[in-house]
């Protein structure tokens, strides 16, 4: 066990967390006048200096820190994303008084106002994208419509009955005259419900899909150790020699612009995982890493992702600025695939300057991270948007898993949560939530937990499925009892009905 820290060994703390503190205020302010010309909205400043600061802490190994503070009961900085300097200035006054410093080596405690400004901010720009809450922890229900919505109203009314706060509708797909339908029925359900329901609209973004299949062979299917080939150009354009089963072509042939032997291929969310052996003039050969016992059937529009390959493809194809005529006049929000960069945001921004003029700061933009570049840029991702937009970010987490390898999926799940806390922006959790209720009517345990751990974003994704209805309604129910439990990584302690009714027990 270890012993009471010596005066010594608190001063020396002291000494390192003041050293601290002087290179994250010096790291910090760098960053954020690297980029304040640029912030176009003021209420962003705070935002972005905190950021900053915060980003300048991460960059050390606070562990060996955390558990020093901890034996002086004082807090370990695990829980300062939404206020990293008064934080971190709250322990160190408090340490130099425990250390019986000299007045003139104190630092003064921040004002009650710096430890809750963070929350209040967060609260505010959630309640921009997603509509007005009293409650700064209320966690927001999005579904996405079926195509159903067009024609029954009952489904969509039943929906916002059932707690729905935003109703998605996808660019890629259905008709825009389906999308016309949705949006009536959601405004009508609204006047006759007395509830609000913002609108997302989704840019559908460049899909890489398999576009054509040509079996020269006797099966379509492919087995581990097989081989087949990814065609450049035509789907009859491939080796002579070539003695496989079968040849696709890609949707997006510029892919091939950085393609490299060793590189992985996964298709179809990663039920066939391939990886590059040989590139030739006609196209690449790829050998099966893994798939089904049974073989993995290759078809088209089947999903083609490239993790290792840096692709040069604009986010923003000549459909979505189509569409992107309808959406500027319906949704409340805009969805935004494929970003990987600053440069992608700035892309539409200027896109809905040109059709809204100064109107089109108050466009709400919705960043999915769904890459590994999204991941490592998402600081000056957020930077760009928030500067001059209202901004949140969708955890894409099918695609991400896909793209990053799904060992890494929780731990860059917590990463975007931290960072996008530490800007105040919100968050949507998304993709397989509640999955098996939607589509069969009975959750698994496993979703369930899933869900819970949703409440610590602002808002909560849920797709299509026979029995959305139910799981709007359940994850509704989940989500406000984790409200009184938990607000983002810190433990809300009320109550605990489990230890008066065993303190009862004892006495009796």
């Amino acid at each position: 066990m270890k012993s009471t820290p010596s005066l010594k060994e608190m001063n020396d703390l002291y000494q390192t967390l003041f050293e601290l503190r002087q290179n994250v205020l010096e790291q910090g302010m760098k960053m954020y006048q690297a980029v304040s010309p640029s912030i176009r909205r003021s209420s962003f400043r705070f935002s972005a200096l905190n950021l900053a600061f915060y980003l300048a802490i991460r960059c050390h190994d606070l562990r060996p820190l955390q558990e020093k503070l901890l034996l002086l009961g004082l807090s370990s900085l695990g829980r300062s994303e939404a206020r990293t300097m008064a934080n971190l200035d709250a322990v160190i006054a408090s340490l130099g008084r425990i250390c019986h410093k000299q007045e003139h080596e104190l630092i003064a405690y921040p004002a009650p106002k710096w430890f809750f400004h963070g929350n209040r901010l967060l609260a505010h720009n959630s309640n921009l994208i997603f509509g007005s809450h009293p409650d700064a922890s209320y966690t927001n229900i999005m579904v996405t419509m079926p195509p159903e919505a067009a024609t029954d109203y009952k489904l969509v009314r039943n929906l916002l009955e059932a707690g729905m706060d935003m109703a998605r509708i996808n660019c890629a797909h259905d008709t825009r005259d389906m999308w016309q339908a949705m949006l009536h029925h959601i405004h009508k359900a609204e006047k006759e419900t007395k509830k609000r329901c913002k609108i997302y609209m989704d840019l559908a973004g460049p899909k890489v899909r398999i576009s054509q299949v040509l079996v020269p062979g006797d099966d379509d299917r492919v087995f581990t150790d097989d081989f087949f080939f990814l065609a450049r150009g035509k789907i009859s354009d491939y080796p002579a020699d070539y003695t496989g089963n079968v040849i696709i072509t890609c949707s997006i042939p510029q892919v091939f612009d950085h393609l490299q032997e060793g590189d992985s291929v996964v298709i179809d969310d990663g039920k066939l995982n391939c990886v590059v052996t040989r590139l030739t003039p006609q196209g690449a050969y790829l050998r099966v890493i893994s798939t089904k016992a049974k073989g993995f059937r290759l078809k088209n529009k089947k999903s083609l992702n490239f993790p290792k390959t840096p692709l040069d493809i604009t986010p923003l194809t000549k459909k979505d600025l189509t569409d992107l005529d309808f959406i500027i006049h319906h949704a409340d929000a805009i969805g935004y695939s494929f970003v990987r960069s600053r440069a992608d945001i700035l892309l539409l921004q200027d896109e809905l300057y040109k059709r809204m003029g100064n109107k089109a700061r108050n466009m709400a933009i919705i960043a999915k991270i769904e890459t590994r570049d999204s991941v490592h840029n998402l600081p000056e991702i957020i930077v760009q948007a928030a500067s001059r937009n209202p901004f949140g970010v969708m955890i894409a987490r099918g695609d991400l898993a896909v793209e990053a390898g799904y060992h890494r999926l929780a731990e860059l799940q917590e990463e975007i949560l931290w960072i996008c806390e530490a800007a105040h922006i919100p968050v949507i959790w998304a993709t397989q939530v509640l999955e098996n209720l939607v589509k069969t009517g009975i959750p698994s345990r496993a979703e369930i937990t899933d869900a819970a751990m949703s409440e610590r974003a602002e808002c909560v994704m849920l797709n299509k499925g026979p029995y959305i209805v139910k799981a709007v309604s359940s994850l509704a129910d989940i989500v406000k009892r984790m409200e009184g439990h938990q607000y983002k990584k810190a433990p809300q302690l009320r109550t605990l009905h489990i230890a008066s009714d065993a303190l009862k027990a004892f006495d009796n």
